[in-house]
């Protein structure tokens, strides 16, 4: 066991902040416990560790990790909260976003550094309902995942190794509910892998390269993990089925959006344009519910 101390140079909410990270209520990569504290399991350098980060007394965070990469994953605990993440020039001047902006000064973009990680779960999330991407992520962690070190929340586990992606049958993808074009994409990955963790060290542009030219891998995916993994403050979720509806509808009151009006209205804010939408979102700021929710697919009797 490991203990570190941390204060942060400015507000940060370690919930909201790593919440990004949890899929599912039932992630057993993740978990928040009844005193509030955020248990995650991680493969910094490719050990596994196990680190429990809580918010304590005159704002310094406390992490205590376990496991053989308890001292690479402690290092970066202050990534995580954002100690990277630089708010100049992000003046928002639409009242949504600036109120949102006062409300929530905690908000802040943390970065990983884990690459594969970020990439599996959002290409479990592509064109899927989340509760089919959840249950896709549990069952495969639970499955090829190893127990958690520490004394941790119940039946967490720690992702497999990078390399094992590739190794795993369709059968047991199929088992999982993950459908053929994703557990291909997961696959082809997976023997990239030595490629797409190198592009920690090369900035987000060069991760958006080397991630799009990945077959199954596109804009979205590619923003999604850039955000997690580089905290890439300017990378939009271009192509998310709820985003665009949730721009338009805080910043004009429209109930509908698409991908070219949400790119239009946070052209203000470029080089924040994924803060702007962490604000908004944040805020509450999305249009009623007005149609039936998309069904939740099951692949495993087909």
């Amino acid at each position: 066991m490991l203990e570190r101390t941390w204060r942060p140079r400015g507000p940060v909410d370690v919930l909201a902040t790593l919440s990004v990270h949890q899929r599912g209520p039932s992630d057993p990569a993740f978990q928040i416990d009844a005193r509030g504290r955020v248990w995650r399991t991680c493969r910094p350098g490719g050990d596994p560790a196990t680190v429990c980060i809580a918010r304590a007394a005159g704002g310094e965070v406390t992490a205590t990790a376990w496991g053989p990469g308890a001292a690479a994953a402690l290092d970066a605990v202050p990534r995580w909260l954002g100690a990277e993440d630089d708010v100049a020039g992000f003046a928002p001047e639409h009242p949504v976003l600036a109120e949102a902006f006062h409300r929530f000064p905690g908000t802040v973009i943390g970065r990983t550094g884990l690459v594969m990680e970020a990439l599996v779960a959002a290409i479990l999330e592509q064109k899927v309902t989340g509760t089919e991407a959840y249950r896709g992520w549990m069952r495969l962690l639970r499955k090829f995942g190893e127990p958690a070190p520490g004394p941790t929340p119940a039946r967490m586990r720690v992702i497999p190794p990078a390399d094992l992606w590739a190794k795993i049958p369709s059968w047991d993808y199929h088992q999982a509910g993950v459908g053929p074009q994703r557990s291909r994409t997961i696959v082809t990955a997976g023997r990239h892998v030595a490629q797409l963790e190198a592009t920690v060290g090369l900035g987000s542009a060069e991760a958006d390269r080397r991630l799009r030219a990945i077959p199954g891998i596109g804009v979205w995916t590619s923003a999604e993990v850039r955000q997690r993994v580089f905290g890439d403050a300017d990378a939009v979720s271009v192509g998310d089925y709820g985003l665009p509806h949730a721009v338009a509808y805080a910043l004009t009151g429209s109930r509908r959006g698409s991908d070219e009006l949400m790119l239009e209205l946070l052209e203000p804010y470029r080089g924040h344009r994924h803060r702007a939408c962490v604000l908004l979102l944040r805020a509450g700021a999305t249009p009623p519910r007005r149609g039936p929710r998309a069904p939740v697919r099951d692949y495993r009797g087909m």
